[in-house]
């Protein structure tokens, strides 16, 4: 057992204590092996996840393990670590870590973070949301397959209304949609752009797609979870490794690859060598930031058709236009 490897990252010197501690047992990979699959996958990790706030999830013995969520930075930190305040749906304040550069991911590595989930704004305007982040997730009875065609359909609705978007695995069952945004909404409005296109995705597909947010109403359909934009959520980020035993990624992929992907297989130790063969495919995402007005025009054409807004999750205060929280079963048998 060795004390610590000191590596280098973004030209700073960050300790990896019990490097050889095994994180993902089935692909025998170890800390230091996560370490340094960030180092190969840096350039393309900050062209998404650089300047955004990140919330820590820490497993001391990997995958496996026990986990637990921490928001703030602890005590102790290096001097040279950037952090931001964040506030929680309560209004409650966090100093949460930023990934200012590579160094940052590598220290939060070694607290036993295998990947971040992210905020949807830079620390430096968080005021405006920069990302609408889609998330299709398949439902009991459904799998990676079904997520596909969901993806397709998404993308053949964004491309009609003119908005350039980008596909990740989830590292797991699903697919995440990016569209990277122009500054200019908070994320109550993305939220909002969201839920609009959840239910034009169901009122096309209703057979395959569903913005039902009861459990009890999807049925084997892949939900569109809007409520993943909603203001202080955060969604695992693009190149992170997932806690799992075989230490799948999430992965970036081109719409040309939609039907091919394949998640199982997009691991810490075969994504480096993915990248350096095909290129980042989201290396233009920045470079293209895209207007949200189409889906808010959507929004607004469905509340004048009498439809109220979708249920928050329940952590939230109540919206004006929000429908009573209870679930339909639950209501049926109050009636």
């Amino acid at each position: 057992m060795t004390d610590g490897v000191a590596i280098e990252a973004a030209g700073r010197e960050v300790v990896i204590s019990h490097p050889e501690r095994v994180y993902f047992p089935a692909l025998g990979a170890t800390k230091l092996e996560l370490a340094e699959y960030y180092l190969a996958v840096a350039d393309a990790l900050l062209r998404t996840a650089g300047g955004r706030p990140a919330l820590l999830q820490r497993f001391p013995e990997g995958a496996e393990g026990k986990s637990f969520f921490q928001k703030r930075v602890p005590a102790g930190a290096p001097d040279w670590l950037e952090t931001t305040v964040v506030t929680t749906v309560n209004g409650t304040p966090s100093n949460a870590l930023v990934v200012a550069d590579i160094a940052h991911v590598v220290w939060a590595v070694n607290l036993g973070c295998l990947g971040l989930h992210l905020w949807p704004y830079r620390a430096s305007d968080p005021t405006h949301a920069d990302e609408l982040r889609i998330d299709l997730d398949p439902q009991p009875g459904t799998g990676f397959d079904d997520a596909r065609r969901a993806a397709r359909a998404t993308h053949a609705l964004l491309d009609e209304l003119g908005i350039a978007a980008w596909p990740k695995t989830t590292g797991s069952r699903g697919i995440h949609v990016y569209v990277r945004l122009e500054p200019r909404w908070d994320s109550t409005a993305v939220r909002a752009a969201a839920v609009a296109l959840a239910r034009e995705l169901e009122r096309r597909h209703p057979d395959l797609l569903t913005a039902q947010w009861w459990k009890e109403e999807r049925g084997a359909r892949v939900f569109v979870d809007f409520n993943q934009n909603a203001p202080h959520k955060t969604v695992f980020g693009a190149w992170f490794a997932r806690p799992r035993s075989t230490g799948q990624v999430s992965t970036p992929f081109a719409w040309e690859e939609l039907q091919t992907i394949d998640p199982e297989a997009l691991t810490i130790r075969t994504v480096p060598d993915r990248l350096r063969a095909v290129g980042d495919p989201w290396a233009q995402i920045a470079g293209t930031p895209q207007t949200l007005d189409p889906l808010l025009e959507l929004a607004e054409h469905d509340r004048r058709a009498g439809l109220p807004d979708a249920p928050w999750p329940p952590e939230y205060p109540k919206a004006p236009d929000e429908p009573t929280r209870v679930a339909p079963s639950r209501a049926r048998r109050r009636g």
